[in-house]
Formats: C-alpha cells, sequence, structure tokens
C-alpha cells in the first residue's frame, strides 16, 4: 500500500512556499548523491544552512575516529544512521532566526567587530546534538532488533549486538565531551545540562514505552507524553540551543521550544503512521515493527477505543494474537476506522501548533525553512 501524503497538496505548498534553491547536499558523508524526492526536498529548505551543515558532517568525521584502526568504521557507520540531520538543522536555523530577530527589535553595532550569526559554538552543538540524537538510534534498533534503517544496515546487523550497545555509550560520551568545548564555561554549562536532561528524557520516554508494551490500556494522553520524550525533547532543545547560543532572550528561547516540541511530535506522529501505511521501499525498512512488538501508537489507540463496542473488541482480539499474525488481522480493521484519518487529523493539528509559536517572527528565509520543516514533517512519504 502507497501512503498518501498526511497534507493535502494546498495545504503542503501554502502558505509559506519558497522557491527552491540550490543546497549542498546534506548527506551523511557530504559526498554528492543521487538524492531521494525527500531529501531533495529537505535540501531546498536548508538552503539557508547548506555551508553551516556541511560544516557539522566535517566536524563528525573529524570527532568519530579512533586510534585503534578496527574502531574507526564502526563510528562512521553510526553517522550514516540518522539520515536528514533535522536537529542540528534546527539548531542552525534557530540561531539565524535569533539574529534576525534582535537585529529587529535591538540596535546593533555592525561591522568587524560583530559576532558570526553562526559560530564555532553552534556548530560544535549541532554535532552534539547529532551524535545524541545517533546514540538514541542505535540503542533503538538494538531493541526493535532492526536489520535496516533507511535502507542502511544497522549496527547490530552488520557487526552485533554487544558492539551496537557500546556505540550507542561510545556517542553519548563523546557527545558530553565535546559540549564541553565551548568559547564560555557558562555556555558549556548550560548545554551540558539541558542535553544531560533530554537525553534524561528521551530515556524515560522509550523506557515508558517498552514498559507499556501490549499494555491495551493505553491512552492518548500516555502516549502523547511518552512522545514529549522520546522525540520531542530534543527537537525542543536543538532550537532552544541555537537560540540562546545566539543571544535569545527567554521569551524567544520558550517560543523556539514550543516550535521544537510541537514539531517532534508531529514528527512521530507521521512516524506511526508511516510504520503501518507506508511504501517500505521508499521508509528503507519492514511495515509493522511497532505493531508486532506491541507498541500502541495512536493509530491503534484509536482503533482500540471505537465508538463500536464490537470493533474494539475485535481489536483486542486481533493484538493479542502471535506477533506474526498481528499485522495481518490489524491492518483490514484499520482501513474499515477512522484511525488513519484521525492520525492525520492529530498530526497535523501539532504541525499548525508548531507553526504558530514561531509566526510572529519577522519574516526571514530561516522562520521560513522552520515553517517548511513543519509542514514536510506531516507531508512526507518517508
Amino acid at each position: 500500500m502507497r501512503l498518501e501524503p498526511l497534507l493535502p497538496p494546498q495545504v503542503r505548498t501554502q502558505p509559506h512556499a519558497m522557491k527552491p534553491l540550490v543546497a549542498a547536499d546534506p548527506s551523511p558523508t557530504g559526498h554528492p548523491q543521487h538524492p531521494s524526492p525527500a531529501s531533495a526536498e529537505m535540501g531546498r529548505v536548508y538552503a539557508p544552512i547548506s555551508d553551516h551543515l556541511a560544516a557539522v558532517n566535517a566536524r563528525l568525521r573529524q570527532e568519530l575516529q579512533s586510534r585503534y584502526e578496527a574502531i574507526t568504521p564502526i563510528l562512521r557507520h553510526g553517522t550514516q544512521l540518522g539520515g536528514k540531520r533535522l536537529r542540528p538543522a534546527l539548531l542552525l536555523l534557530s540561531a539565524l532566526v535569533t539574529e534576525q530577530h534582535l537585529d529587529s527589535v535591538v540596535s546593533r553595532p555592525r561591522g568587524r567587530n560583530r559576532l558570526p550569526a553562526i559560530s564555532d559554538d553552534h556548530i560544535t552543538m549541532a554535532t552534539v546534538i547529532e551524535m545524541v540524537h545517533t546514540a538514541t538510534l542505535v540503542h533503538d534498533d538494538v531493541l526493535d532488533n532492526a536489520a535496516t534503517r533507511r535502507h542502511t544496515p544497522t549496527v547490530n546487523m552488520r557487526w552485533n549486538r554487544d558492539t551496537s550497545i557500546l556505540l550507542g555509550d561510545y556517542l553519548f560520551a563523546q557527545s558530553f565531551s565535546l559540549a564541553t568545548t565551548l568559547s564560555s564555561a557558562v555556555a558549556s554549562t548550560q548545554a551540558c545540562r539541558w542535553v544531560g536532561q533530554a537525553a534524561q528524557q528521551v530515556c524515560e520516554g522509550e523506557l515508558r514505552q517498552v514498559l507499556s508494551r501490549d499494555q491495551e490500556s493505553i491512552d492518548e494522553e500516555t502516549y502523547l507524553d511518552i512522545l514529549r520524550g522520546k522525540t520531542a525533547e530534543l527537537t525542543s532543545v536543538s532550537c532552544q540551543l541555537g537560540c540562546s547560543l545566539s543571544g535569545g532572550d527567554p521569551e524567544l528561547i520558550a517560543a523556539l521550544g514550543s516550535y521544537g516540541n510541537d514539531l517532534g511530535i508531529a514528527f512521530q506522529i507521521a512516524d506511526d503512521y508511516l510504520d503501518l501505511w507506508g511504501d517500505p521501499n521508499e521508509i528503507g525498512k519492514t511495515l509493522g515493527t511497532d505493531l508486532v512488538q506491541g507498541k500502541f501508537t495512536l493509530p491503534l489507540i484509536r482503533l482500540l477505543h471505537s465508538d463500536v463496542p464490537a470493533v474494539a473488541a475485535e481489536a483486542r482480539a486481533a493484538l493479542r494474537a502471535a506477533p506474526p499474525e498481528r499485522l495481518a488481522r490489524v491492518l483490514p480493521l484499520l482501513s474499515n476506522s477512522d484511525a488513519a484519518e484521525y492520525t492525520r487529523k492529530v498530526a497535523n493539528r501539532f504541525r499548525c501548533s508548531a507553526i504558530s509559536a514561531i509566526e510572529h517572527l519577522d519574516p526571514s528565509p530561516a522562520r521560513d525553512s522552520l515553517i517548511e520543516i513543519a509542514n514536510f514533517s506531516v507531508g512526507r512519504r518517508i
């Protein structure tokens, strides 16, 4: 079954449509590739920060090396799993938005002594954020026993489970070590605290999801709260860090943090949608893995709480079947329900909320990119 984008065409293209732009390829290796439609779209959206994302990729290659020859290929392989570099991009775009905002509300000197809109500290923390995100992906693949991610063999498939766990631990350790190298001790302390708190909430969210497997009693409120930890917290802190490192005030930091939170929730709901109705050739992984593993995502929660008691009862019976049988039994029930439509509606609600958090800011290419990312989060195929 081929997925239709979560947003209808008129919403995906308007408002805030952007002209096509030529951008450097934000691939993990930094080398030109034949981009998929989604990566080409993100390359266009990332145009205001394309050079800076290239610097982040270079910094990742620089940091993820080992004096032991056998370890470096494992470190490099891990960086290929992160995909769109979304979190570094959010940090960098938030920095540019903050620069634009400060120019509009504060009279600031221009010239040789002015700090750059994006400094080495921004590049450093964008690299840190990507390391933390990659560590969570590597550990996720262990939990899910996943064979591929974005058409690339996972670390536990190419090497083994022990290597995956240790790589994730290595990335966490290296990221916090790198975060201490900012130009200001105060900035380093704050960055370490924010990233540490975000990583803690990611782990709490993942733990809550593991502990709630096969629990039919999970409701939508609990599901969304889990998403705030496991996905939204890291996107939120990415935006907050970019703003803070650029001198943003607490009000602007909070606005961008709210944008990042709602974006992260919208993005994860879309992922949960794609896990059931996506195209495996485009997504790069097997469909239905959440369902087989007993993870009750929004479409399933909607189905289980159907207003028709017979439908809810049949759904519960199907979900209690042996894992290999669940997908075949549940998909027809989902198709005959409003679960897909409802999931799109909730994802779109958080997309709109994310955009509303930053719409009051002065128009700029960076702000438009943030809005486009929110639209992409629920309009993508992969």
